[in-house]
């Protein structure tokens, strides 16, 4: 786990390593650093989509009560990911030692679901009192004929994006590579980083279907264990979310010498740019006509009837507060809406993010460093935004202020990504604002006064 986690920090293809600072690597955990979110549960976020499979929490019932249902990963048919399974450490197992609960749980999950596959998860409790997850994992995967993957992910180790990362590891080292597909075709490719967040993968996949692109393993929205262990078979890797699985698209690089880059879904332009990079590193000039005509439609079509959505929001000013990819991949689609973003957080962000978050914004736009309600709100009040585009955690910030709000993060019901998603989400911005319900918070109360005006 040790040396997981190292590598981890000093991963080639993150920017961090591409400074005078390179021998420092990636920053390392301080105090508080998992408050947004634990190396744990990032290491949940990225496997749980792989709906065929079980997934044991080894450690306290809190661990896997404190994040289950918490995310909008949908399947398209196997439902086991959706089961709470923890192996529930009392005190006395904690003392004593959980490896033997831990085999019992597997017992248990095998003889109720028949899975393909278990992943079992370390926690902080587990790991620190020493219960070998490797050692278990192994022998029971022989006893029982099925493999079991040891997730060593603890959450003290570091951030949610940590935890995505070592989660890669663990698909890496266990599972891509372990099987093989029943076909290959010239158009396979692995989509890596895409969780599914609200069904977003099948309007993915629907474009794919037109031009013919074949998704040979989802990496991990809606996927399937067997999938992804003939993940090496692919001819392209797309990575959606660089700073979770960068790690794992280079590595497939080096070992399998699949090219990869990293793309988004969430805008027109973001959208088209994906569509023809994939087919140029294919390299097949009929695929390239296909995705051409495909994107010339689409845009053709999705501009018009946009016309009158973007008449409504031109010139609104919205902040937005998320990570990762979205956090510049939105704001170009927000710009095609003709909304100014005039705030942006970047607590989550990667260097490369924040330069692309800066080549898409303008001079007045206010970066957020460090996340917390004081920072979010002195920026909405200064620079007078009409929304808050953000996680569902800041819907109450929003709502005390007084201000239209948009969740735009993984708990939202509501997929975004691709054409069809941008008319979702013009649809979205525009009902939010226009909402009559902001023009009745501005009336005084009736014990105040008169409500002439507002």
């Amino acid at each position: 786990m040790n040396h997981n986690v190292k590598e981890a920090f000093q991963e080639p293809a993150c920017e961090h390593n591409h400074t005078p600072k390179a021998k420092q690597g990636c920053a390392r955990p301080k105090p508080g650093e998992a408050a947004g979110g634990c190396s744990f549960d990032g290491s949940q976020i990225t496997l749980l989509p792989i709906t065929d499979a079980a997934h044991i929490v080894h450690g306290p019932i809190a661990c896997a009560g404190n994040s289950w249902g918490g995310r909008g990963s949908l399947s398209s048919g196997p439902l086991l990911y959706q089961y709470g399974l923890t192996t529930d450490l009392s005190e006395q197992d904690i003392i004593m030692g959980g490896e033997k609960k831990l085999k019992s749980a597997i017992s248990e999950v095998i003889a109720r679901f028949q899975p393909p596959a278990i992943f079992v998860y370390a926690t902080c409790v587990t790991s620190l009192i020493g219960d070998d997850l490797d050692f278990v994992c192994k022998n029971e995967s022989k006893k029982w004929n099925i493999p079991i993957i040891p997730v060593n992910s603890p959450g003290f180790v570091g951030s949610k994006n940590l935890g995505n990362r070592l989660a890669g590891y663990s698909l890496l080292q266990h599972v891509i590579g372990t099987g093989e597909p029943k076909k290959v075709t010239d158009y396979d490719v692995n989509v890596i980083g895409e969780y599914n967040i609200a069904g977003e993968y099948w309007d993915v996949k629907e474009l794919f279907d037109q031009v013919g692109i074949r998704v040979l393993s989802k990496i991990t929205g809606d996927g399937r264990y067997r999938e992804i262990t003939y993940a090496h078979r692919a001819k392209v890797n797309m990575v959606v979310c660089s700073r979770a699985l960068i790690s794992l698209a280079r590595e497939m690089d080096e070992k399998y010498k699949i090219p990869y880059f990293e793309g988004s879904f969430y805008g027109i332009k973001e959208t088209s740019f994906s569509l023809r990079q994939i087919a140029y590193l294919i390299g097949d000039r009929t695929l390239e006509a296909k995705v051409d005509e495909l994107i010339y439609e689409e845009e053709e079509k999705v501009f018009s009837e946009l016309l009158t959505h973007r008449q409504f929001l031109k010139g609104k000013k919205a902040v937005l507060y998320t990570g990762g990819v979205k956090s510049w991949s939105i704001i170009s689609a927000l710009k095609e809406l003709g909304i100014e973003v005039v705030g942006v957080g970047t607590n989550k962000s990667t260097l490369e993010d924040i330069s692309k978050i800066k080549e898409r914004v303008g001079f007045d736009c206010v970066l957020i460093e460090k996340g917390g309600a004081k920072e979010i709100l002195n920026v909405i009040r200064n620079k007078q935004a009409d929304i808050l585009i953000a996680g569902g955690r800041n819907m109450y910030l929003a709502i005390k202020e007084q201000i239209p709000f948009l969740d735009i993060n993984q708990e939202r019901h509501t997929a975004y990504a691709t054409y069809k998603g941008i008319r979702r989400l013009a649809n979205d911005l525009v009902h939010s604002i226009q909402h009559p319900i902001w023009k009745i918070t501005k009336y005084k109360a009736p014990w105040v006064g008169d409500n002439d005006g507002y």
